[in-house]
This record gives structure tokens, sequence and C-alpha cells, in this order.
């Protein structure tokens, strides 16, 4: 009988402590826009420090590839694209679970390890020693088609196009110019912002009159239905501690303007 109370005691025990345990934590998969790679990572810790048993997962790449990899199915609770019109199209396909949110708006730049070359206007670049040019592939990746707008807006498109290396994604495309692969290129300023970057070379804002605006969303997948870490992230992204870290590393934010 005493082996019996104190089985019953200790089942009552685990009953009451189940709710407080680490098994009990939520579980999270973003697949997120490479231009995020830095910013997210802060904005996650931002969110960890009031639940640090909480699994968040945040995977990078290209926005136009990952769009195509959540229509087949693919694991994923969250998708923040650097296009906001990709989490749209889901929305329309009733992939999402609610309305598709305006997260930011981001900006390109010219950059190159040899200031002198990122300090060209991009009318000159076709005379100029610039030998291979760094820009995402446009066919999915958002800030790929934003430069190649850019460099059509100023008429060298053409021009450039024997010297272009194409990145599979902004992050990617960074790598190029970072490693030498490529003497200069467009990128998103959210990376020459970051810790890794900053310091490295120059880099010149290219105006954002010059290619369509690149304005980012992000949408619960319909997985995440049901996730309530899910709505708990999507509500921290309008939080300020979330808004502060977007805004060092030079995206402009729903409802203010850019510099």
């Amino acid at each position: 009988m005493k082996l019996l109370r104190k089985l019953k005691r200790l089942a009552f025990a685990i009953l009451v402590m189940a709710p407080f345990s680490p098994a009990m934590a939520g579980s999270l998969t973003i697949a997120a826009a490479a231009d995020l790679k830095f910013a997210m990572t802060e904005v996650v810790d931002t969110f960890r420090a009031a639940r640090p048993d909480d699994k968040i997962e945040v995977i990078y790449g290209s926005s136009g590839k990952f769009f195509t990899q959540i229509k087949n199915g693919a694991p994923f609770d969250m998708y923040f694209s650097a296009d906001i019109e990709y989490p749209r199209k889901l929305e329309k396909e009733g992939l999402t679970a609610g309305s598709t949110r305006p997260y930011a708006v981001g900006r390109i730049v010219l950059w190159s390890l040899k200031p002198e070359l990122a300090k060209m206007a991009l009318k000159d670049l076709p005379n100029s020693s610039i030998r291979k040019f760094a820009i995402a592939n446009p066919q999915h990746a958002p800030y790929g088609l934003r430069g190649k707008e850019a460099l059509q807006h100023q008429g060298v498109w053409t021009a450039m196009e024997p010297r272009l290396v194409m990145g599979e994604n902004i992050a990617h495309t960074a790598q190029f110019i970072d490693t030498g692969a490529a003497d200069a290129g467009i990128v998103a300023l959210a990376l020459v912002l970051s810790p890794t970057m900053q310091g490295k070379g120059a880099w010149t804002l290219i105006p954002d009159a010059w290619h369509e605006p690149l304005e980012q969303g992000f949408a619960i997948t319909q997985r995440a239905a049901g996730n309530p870490l899910a709505k708990d992230f999507a509500n921290h992204m309008a939080s300020e501690p979330a808004r502060a870290v977007m805004r060092r590393y030079g995206f402009v934010l729903p409802g203010e303007k850019g510099k």
C-alpha cells in the first residue's frame, strides 16, 4: 500500500510539472531570405530572451526557391521573403495561415573591397577595370532582379552581362566579392552593415528610384496554423526590440520613411 501511495504521488507530481517541462517547449522552422542572415539572428535572440526553451531554426536562402519548396510541401512554419509577392501568391493558393505581413523595405548598394570601384557611377562600369561583377540571380533572387533593374536604368545591363557572376542568393553574391572572385557587385545594404562585413572595402547606396521597391513580407504557412509560437514570433516582429534591430541593418520599416 505504501508503494502504491508513493506511485500515485509520483504520478501526480509528473502531471503537475509536465506543463513546465522543457519537453513542452515550442518549435519553429523559418525560411528566410538571405539578406536577413545577420538581422534575423539578432531578432531571434531578442525573442528567445523570454523563452529560452523554445527551439527556433532559421534557414537562409533564395526567396524564389523557398517559394517553390513551400508549394511542394517543404516543412517550414514561417516564410520571410525579400519580395512580398511570393508569400502573397502562397496566400492566394491557400498555403498560408492568415494574411501576408510586410516587415521591411530593403536597399541595394554597389560594394567592392577596392574603394575606388565602389565609388563609381553605375553608368561608368563598362569602361572600368572590372572583370567580374556579382549580382544575385534575377530569376529567383529579388535583390538580383532589383540590381538588374538598376543597371538597366543606367543603360549598362547589356554591356555588363559578359562580366556577370551570379550568386544563388544575395549572401552567396556577397561571398563572391568578399573572396575576390568578383571585383565588385550589387548586394544588400543589410549585409554590408553586418559585423562580419562592416569596414571591408566601401559601398555606395543605389538610388531606390532606379528600381522597383524591395518590399519584403512574411507569412505563417498552413502547416503552422495551430502553432502558437509562430503567432508569437509574428507579433514579435512588430515589437520595438525587433524593429530596432532591423533599423540598424538599414531596413526601412512599415510606417517609417527611409533616409
